[in-house]
C-alpha cells in the first residue's frame, strides 16, 4: 500500500512540474514582441547627387580608357552667327586672285526656323563625342557661335593640326521647297589646289553619304564636285562638305530638327567616318 501511494506521489509531482514548464513556456512565448523591419533611409540630394557624379566620372573613364586609334579628324561647323562680321575678303586657294568673303551666316530652317549655323554646331558636337567614343582625336573650328573663323583658316587649322581627314558640316538651301536630299562636295580631279586629293575625298565622301542616308533615310543625292569652295581649296587632306539636307523642305528641315532624328543623323556620320578610317587608314 505505501509503494502505491510513493508512485502516485511521485506521479503527481511529474504532473505539476509538467504543467509548471508548460505555464513557463506560455509566458515566454507571450513575451515575444515582433520588431518592424528597420525602413531604410531616405536618400538626400547631396547622396543622390554624388553617386551620379560617381556615375559620370565612370562613364568618362571608359571613354579615356577607349583603345586610341591615333587617327585625327577635324570637324567644321559651317557658318557661324551672323553677328560675326565675317565680311572681309580671302583668297579662294593659295596663291589665288579670286577673292570670297571670308564667311557667311548660312541658311535657315523655313518651318523649323532653326539657323543652320545652329544646327551645324549640334550636330558637330555630337559628331565629337560619338567619334571620341570610338577612339578617334578630334579637333573643332570652332565650338561656339561667336568664333570669327573664316573658311580658310579653319582649313589651315586642320592642315596644322596634322588631322588625317576633315568633315565640313553644312545643311542646304533652295529656292525650290522641293528639292530634298542630302549630298556631299568635293573638290575635282582636275581642281590645281586639291585635284591629288580627289580619290581618297571621293572614297571619304561616299562612305559617310552612304551610311548617312541609310542611317536617316534621307534621299541620297550622291557625291558632287565643286571647285568654288574655299574651305576645300585651302585642304592639305581628304575633305568633304556633307550637306545634311534642305532647310528649305519640309520634311528634310523638320526631321533635322528633331533630337530623335538627330541621333540617326550623327551614328550616320559617325559610321560613315569610321568604315573609310578603318579600310583606307588602317592599312
Amino acid at each position: 500500500m505505501r509503494r502505491v501511494l510513493v508512485a502516485a506521489a511521485l506521479l503527481l509531482a511529474a504532473s505539476f512540474a509538467a504543467g509548471c514548464a508548460a505555464q513557463e513556456e506560455k509566458k515566454a512565448k507571450d513575451l515575444v514582441i515582433e520588431l518592424p523591419e528597420p525602413e531604410e533611409p531616405e536618400k538626400n540630394d547631396a547622396q543622390t547627387g554624388g553617386e551620379e557624379e560617381s556615375s559620370r566620372d565612370a562613364e568618362e573613364a571608359e571613354a579615356q580608357n577607349q583603345e586610341k586609334k591615333g587617327i585625327l579628324i577635324s570637324i567644321d561647323p559651317g557658318h557661324q552667327s551672323p553677328s560675326v562680321d565675317m565680311s572681309d575678303q580671302e583668297p579662294n586657294a593659295p596663291g589665288s586672285d579670286v577673292m570670297k568673303t571670308k564667311a557667311t551666316g548660312g541658311t535657315s530652317g523655313r518651318y523649323s526656323g532653326l539657323a543652320e549655323y545652329e544646327l551645324n554646331l549640334d550636330i558637330s558636337l555630337q559628331l565629337r563625342d560619338k567619334l571620341q567614343e570610338k577612339g578617334y582625336d578630334v579637333i573643332m573650328t570652332r565650338e561656339d557661335n561667336d568664333t570669327p573663323i573664316s573658311n580658310a583658316e579653319r582649313a589651315r587649322m586642320a592642315n596644322e593640326a596634322g588631322a588625317d581627314i576633315a568633315i565640313r558640316i553644312h545643311a542646304n538651301g533652295s529656292e525650290s521647297s522641293d528639292a530634298n536630299g542630302a549630298l556631299v562636295l568635293i573638290g575635282s580631279a582636275e581642281n590645281p589646289y586639291v585635284g591629288s586629293l580627289y580619290d581618297q575625298s571621293f572614297s571619304l565622301g561616299q562612305s559617310v553619304l552612304d551610311s548617312y542616308c541609310e542611317s536617316t533615310g534621307m534621299q541620297n543625292l550622291g557625291v558632287q564636285t565643286n571647285d568654288t569652295m574655299t574651305g576645300i581649296n585651302w585642304s592639305e587632306i581628304p575633305v568633304i562638305i556633307l550637306e545634311m539636307g534642305f532647310m528649305t523642305n519640309q520634311q528634310d528641315d523638320l526631321n533635322m530638327a528633331d533630337p530623335d532624328y538627330q541621333v540617326k543623323m550623327v551614328d550616320g556620320i559617325a559610321d560613315g567616318i569610321n568604315a573609310y578610317c578603318e579600310s583606307s587608314l588602317n592599312n
